[in-house]
């Protein structure tokens, strides 16, 4: 009867254990997919205004400075974004292996 209760506890433990890191791993997909959301439409806004400065330029030297500066920006916002995104999914890694590596702690 002791070994079923042990048993009992264990699983109870490791349950409320996978609840909670599902909860964390949830709110990390959630801010991972409000920052993609948020890049997206800023991207969408961009583009919107270069084409918009586009179509009222009146020789090509401005068209293609219109252009460089847009490209230019484009680049560098999608280098940043990438790179918060890295972090972000690493956090991701790091919060979704922390049971696991309780676990095998406090077995050994």
């Amino acid at each position: 009867m002791k070994n079923y209760e042990e048993f009992q506890k264990s699983g109870q433990a490791n349950f409320d254990t996978a609840v909670k890191n599902f909860g964390q791993v949830n709110n990390s997909v959630q801010a991972i997919t409000s920052e993609v959301n948020g890049y997206t439409k800023k991207a969408i806004e961009d583009g919107t205004a270069a084409f918009e400065k586009l179509i009222g330029v009146k020789s090509v030297e401005q068209a293609i400075e219109v252009q460089t500066a847009y490209a230019t920006k484009a680049v560098e916002d999608y280098v940043s974004q990438v790179s918060k995104l890295g972090e972000m999914f690493t956090n991701l890694a790091k919060d979704a292996a922390k049971p696991v590596e309780t676990a095998f702690a406090n077995k050994r």
